[in-house]
This record gives structure tokens, C-alpha cells and sequence, in this order.
């Protein structure tokens, strides 16, 4: 349960989506998904994968950091450590001893926009973990004892992975920078001095009113069936009642007007690095007609040793060691598509940002080949195998698109969506957010004297 794995989790699901586009000609499915939905709100889905006697089962919730009150970040992170404390029916601790002692791994993670907690298993105990997953969604027991030593654990994880880290230091702070309003700027681990002043009666509030049947998704991959998964799902969650939930309010991201940069110096730097994220759409929000081309984009300008970043900057200037681009679409609000590059020891900064200006600049300008384009898609299309064949990948990503406000029509229609996108379309999408404006730019320094 690191903050590390739980910030990353939207770019794996992110690169799972860009390995689905299977063949030359798109498929019309991805993961052939059944759903269903219980009488009381709780989503179901079943992704049937045979290979092996073994489930991986996910309960997702759609409540994050970002609906977090001011004043009370990581909340949602921290009732996800709460979880595990134990029910009437469970002591506090045993769940993932249960677990465990059944041949299973379990954990969870919390994201801007929803909290999960899931098992991997043989299918023999799947009913078993079904049974303990649903009694904790409605019977979770806390008191000071439990609450007060496990905030400490989340400030120590927060020190060990933050703050004892530089790169997630600048992360962090540039994660601030980018967003003016939105509660996205806000550590999904939260502040320190606001963790410290979490309380039993702040983590109880967050449990009770957003853990329901009504809003959450239960997805179950693997050696299984929507007919046996619907029985079982109903003996334990369908049984659970729904609950009125507050209205999810977020407050809007204003247009933004001036790039903004941040410095950090630490003395354990030995490799300067140079990041900047643009305020871009996600699949619900912004300018939506770009989602879909920038995943060629970011293919097509840092996917690889042969995106242009990688020519540009690594192997024609020699001025870095690594560039690269990333975008995850997969978000309830405006998200970020970043650029990122570590520095040789002998290169100047000034000289590295003029280099990779200008490549951005000929993005811009001059746009993006079909040669380009169909070269990226083949790039993505070699990863396809991976994705269908990891146990939790389908489950990760028909979990992340139905909490974050898309469906299972949105995810098994991709790989048609994006054999359509032209070079025409990754062009216009380079001009409307890759502007200076619209940045955030994040600089990692070694720290003089060091």
C-alpha cells in the first residue's frame, strides 16, 4: 500500500489501455466483459480468463483524494490503511493473514478519483474472500487504538516515500503548480500537517458515507463466470443496503495564463532531471476530442527509442540519457500530459531546454507523418499480448474507466477508436496543449556544495 504504487496506478492502467490495439484491422472487443447490476447499486462485472485456476477480485469505490474537504487531505488514503483494522467478524490485522494462509495476496490503493482493495486467489476461495470483502464494505470497527499508531504508519510512509525521496518531491510540487484550483494539485497521500490532525471520528465520517454498495464496482477476472459470479456476488453484497450519497462536487480548473516553473535543489541529486506537464483533457472533461489523439502523441514523441524525444535528445545531441512523454486519459476532471527527460552530467540546462524546445516547437508547428502515426500504433499494438494475459490488467482497466465516469463499451471499443485517429488529429491535438501557457515546468537540481 505505498504511495509510490498507489500515484502510478493511472499510467499502468494507461499503458494497458495503449497495448489493445490488436492486428492491422482493430478487433471489435477487448475484454468481452458481462455485467450486471445488483438490485442495490453495486455494479458487477466478470472478465473470463481460463489459463489458470486462480481470481483476481477488485472492489472499487468511486470516492478519492480529490473529493477530500479542504483541510482533511489524505483521508481517503488513510481510511484505505483503516480497512484493513477488522470488523466483529475479523480482528484487526487478519484479513491479509486470512489471505495469505489461503494461498492469496491482497492489497489496495487509493487514487484522485477512487479507492480499491483487491485479492488475487485460487478460485476455490474466491467465495471466501467475497464474504470477508463484503463484511468490511459495511461492518468496519474503529476506535483510537487502531486509528491513532496507523496515522503514524501513513506519516512514516509519506517520509519514506515523499519526503525522503527527490524525484517525488518535485512530482509533488509540480503536481501543485500545474493545478490553479482543482483538488488534483493536492497529494493524494495528503500533507503532513494535515495527516497529523486526522482523527477516528474524520475516518468513520469518510467510511460512512461514501462506502456502499451504490458506489462501488465489483470486478471479478479470471477462471470465472458471470453465472458463477452472480450467485456469489449476491449472497454477500446484494445484501448489503444502498445508502443516500452526498452530492460529488469539484470546484473547476480556470484557464490558465501564465507557465509556471519549479526548482527543487537536494543534495542526493546526482542526474539533473527536467519534467513539464500540460493541463490536457481526459476522456469526461476538457477538450475531449483530444483524448484519443494524444495517446498516439505521447507514442509518437516519447514511446520508446525511436519516438522523436529519444532521437532528439539521446542519441542524435547526446544530451540526455533517457526523454520520454506520458498521458493517462482515465480521470473524472482534466489531467496532464507530461514530458520528461534525464540530463547527461556534462550537458547545460540552458542548452537541454533549448534542444528539447525546439523539438516540442516542430510538434507544433509542423505536426505529425502517417508514417508516424501508423509506426506508433504498431509500437502499441506489439504490447497487446501482455495486457490480455495478465490476470489483473482487464480487471484494472474496466475498474479505472467505470469510476472514472466512462463504461465497458468505452474500453472494448478502443482499439477501433484508435486504428480511426490520423496524423491530421494527433496534429491538431499537439497545437491545442502543447502550450507554454498551459505548463508547468519541474526541474531537478543538485544542491550546491553537496
Amino acid at each position: 500500500m505505498t504511495a509510490s504504487l498507489k500515484e502510478t496506478t493511472g499510467r499502468i492502467v494507461a499503458a494497458l489501455l495503449a497495448a489493445l490495439v490488436v492486428g492491422g484491422a482493430a478487433q471489435a472487443q477487448v475484454f468481452n466483459p458481462e455485467t450486471i447490476t445488483l438490485s442495490n447499486g453495486l455494479q458487477v462485472v466478470s472478465i473470463t480468463n481460463a489459463r489458470a485456476p486462480v481470481v483476481a477480485h477488485m472492489v472499487w469505490y468511486r470516492i478519492g483524494a480529490a473529493d477530500e474537504p479542504a483541510g482533511k487531505s489524505g483521508i481517503a488514503h488513510f481510511l484505505e490503511h483503516l480497512m484493513f483494522k477488522g470488523t466483529k467478524e475479523i480482528p484487526p490485522g487478519e484479513f491479509s493473514k486470512i489471505v495469505a494462509n489461503n494461498g492469496g495476496r491482497d492489497n489496495a490503493f487509493t487514487g484522485h478519483d477512487y479507492t480499491g482493495y483487491f485479492q488475487n486467489i485460487a478460485r476455490d476461495r474466491l467465495e471466501l474472500v467475497m464474504k470477508m470483502e463484503a463484511d468490511r464494505m459495511s461492518n468496519l470497527v474503529l476506535t483510537d487504538a487502531e486509528v491513532n499508531p496507523e496515522r503514524e504508519v501513513v506519516r512514516e510512509e509519506r517520509r519514506s516515500v515523499v519526503e525522503n525521496n527527490p524525484r517525488s518531491r518535485l512530482r509533488e510540487q509540480l503536481n501543485a503548480a500545474l493545478f490553479l484550483n482543482h483538488p488534483y494539485g493536492r497529494p493524494i497521500i495528503g500533507w503532513d500537517h494535515e495527516i497529523r490532525n486526522l482523527t477516528t471520528a474524520d475516518a468513520l465520517a469518510w467510511y460512512r458515507n461514501y462506502y456502499a454498495p451504490n458506489n462501488a464496482v465489483l470486478v471479478v477476472a479470471g477462471d470465472i463466470t458471470m453465472a458463477d459470479l452472480k450467485p456469489l456476488a449476491e449472497k454477500y453484497y446484494g445484501v448489503i443496503p444502498p445508502k443516500p450519497l452526498p452530492a460529488r462536487l469539484r470546484p473547476v480548473e480556470p484557464p490558465h495564463q501564465a507557465a509556471r516553473r519549479v526548482e527543487l535543489k537536494d543534495g542526493r541529486v546526482r542526474q539533473v532531471t527536467w519534467n513539464r506537464v500540460f493541463l490536457a483533457p481526459s476522456y469526461v472533461a476538457g477538450e475531449k476530442e483530444h483524448a484519443d489523439p494524444l495517446q498516439v502523441l505521447a507514442e509518437v514523441v516519447g514511446g520508446g527509442v525511436s519516438s522523436r524525444l529519444h532521437r532528439g535528445l539521446v542519441l542524435d545531441r547526446q544530451l540526455a540519457t533517457s526523454a520520454g512523454a506520458y498521458y493517462d486519459p482515465d480521470s473524472l476532471d482534466q489531467t496532464g500530459f507530461g514530458v520528461s527527460s534525464a540530463l547527461r552530467p556534462e550537458t547545460k540546462i540552458e542548452e537541454f531546454e533549448a534542444a528539447i524546445e525546439a523539438e516540442l516547437r516542430r510538434v507544433v508547428e509542423n505536426g505529425v507523418g502517417e508514417d508516424e502515426v501508423e509506426r506508433a500504433k504498431s509500437r502499441m499494438r506489439a504490447a497487446a499480448v501482455y495486457a490480455r494475459d495478465s490476470l489483473q490488467g482487464g480487471a484494472r482497466t474496466l475498474g479505472t474507466a467505470i469510476v472514472t465516469g466512462t463504461s465497458i463499451d468505452h474500453v472494448e471499443s478502443w482499439p477501433r477508436r484508435m486504428a480511426a485517429v490520423t496524423a491530421a488529429q494527433v496534429s491538431a491535438a499537439a497545437r491545442a496543449i502543447l502550450r507554454e501557457e498551459r505548463s508547468a515546468t519541474g526541474l531537478l537540481l543538485p544542491k550546491p556544495g553537496s
